[in-house]
């Protein structure tokens, strides 16, 4: 699901949290040493996202949040934000020459550069928590019958 997030609306933050859960709280996220990534130059999306990035020549950005049940990534478009909502049962992460994000028949591939990685500790943490959010909720094929 994405969403424009440009102008704070209710009915879309409670879209975002009834999908990937409230944000994590202060405390929370200080003892998480961080919950957001530093600012990436998108490389390259699905054709179903082209519409969300900057038609000329400039360079995309997107950063991507973490929440206790998914991510959010933002991706910005000139003056405009828009937030695509990703549970972890839907995620699923590749690292080849970059990040790609795939969910949701759905990806967005992050450039190979100096801030992907000063992101590494970040990338760690977020692989941590979809290992911790399968084990606590198995998927139906990995469960012994």
């Amino acid at each position: 699901m994405i969403l424009e997030t440009t102008y704070k609306n209710k009915d879309t933050k409670k879209r975002i949290n009834d999908t990937v859960g409230r944000p994590f709280s202060f405390m929370d996220s200080l003892k998480m040493r961080g919950i957001g990534s530093k600012r990436m130059i998108i490389d390259q999306v699905s054709p179903n996202l082209d519409v969300y990035l900057n038609t000329v020549a400039d360079v995309n950005y997107g950063n991507i949040e973490l929440r206790p049940n998914g991510i959010l990534i933002a991706i910005i478009k000139g003056l405009r934000n828009f937030t695509w909502v990703i549970p972890y049962y839907q995620f699923n992460f590749y690292k080849t020459n970059g990040v790609s994000i795939h969910a949701q028949g759905r990806f967005v591939h992050f450039k190979k550069n100096k801030t992907l990685q000063e992101n590494k500790a970040f990338f760690d943490k977020l692989i941590r928590l979809k290992i911790e959010y399968d084990e606590k909720y198995p998927h139906i094929d990995s469960i012994d019958l």
